[in-house]
């Protein structure tokens, strides 16, 4: 972020809080679709089954997140780029990709100052182009290692998802010294977003995740249809 200070950070989930979408799932639809037709939708299929499979058996999220990864081992970095760019084009013309009271508390955040801040388990290419629409200062984003441009399969550091998206709160706190944790939002909707709500003073639950609401008593609600 550049120029002023802004007056508070204001943290977000993308995915089910900001957007409607499970946007790692939509994406490799997306991209597998366009690469190999309808034997990309079948693979991509194949393997939201069985992810699906591995969180029913309670596989942590963490490891279920580095499984997709490596899905993506041989991929040009700068082809992935382009189609997440072509791939947000073609779901924001939904009105309904967006939650539409989240993207307005974002947007009168930044009007009034805020520096927003998109904190994700998913990857740049899905949410680069998300956190450029919404005028976001930051994206805390999933990176993967790449190699002669392509990527390994393999992620820098951990997912950004539980405890590091708390972490990445942290840290963006300590490099704006001036900015009160007390004096931030954050926007989540499932229990994994916990330790980056807990960080700042206003959380904001969207939906009726239980275990937030029992977490966050007295915490705003906005109950997104």
């Amino acid at each position: 972020m550049s120029g002023a200070t802004p007056s508070r950070l204001v943290f977000s989930d993308v995915d089910e809080t900001l957007i409607r979408a499970k946007s790692m799932f939509e994406f490799l639809d997306f991209y597998l679709a366009e690469r190999h037709g309808p034997a990309g939708l079948e693979r991509s299929a194949q393997v939201r089954a069985e992810l699906l499979t591995q969180a029913a058996a309670g596989v942590p999220r963490a490891d279920t997140n580095r499984t997709y990864y490596r899905i993506w081992a041989g991929a040009p970095v700068r082809h992935v780029a382009l189609a997440g760019r072509r791939w947000f084009a073609a779901a924001v013309r939904d009105p309904r990709f967006f939650h539409a009271d989240v993207l307005a508390a974002l947007h009168a955040h930044r009007a009034a100052g805020a520096g927003l801040v998109l904190v994700s388990g998913a990857f740049a290419p899905i949410v680069d182009p998300i956190a450029e629409h919404v005028g976001a200062a930051h994206a805390e984003c999933t990176r993967l290692v790449a190699r002669n441009g392509r990527y390994t399969g393999e992620i820098i550091g951990e997912p950004v998802i539980g405890p590091a998206k708390g972490e990445r709160v942290r840290a963006l706190l300590r490099a704006y010294p001036a900015v009160s944790a007390a004096n931030c939002y954050g926007y989540g909707d499932h229990l994994s977003d916990m330790p980056m709500l807990a960080e700042v003073g206003h959380p904001v639950i969207v939906g009726d995740d239980p275990g937030l609401r029992a977490g966050l008593p007295g915490a705003p609600v906005l109950a997104v249809a």
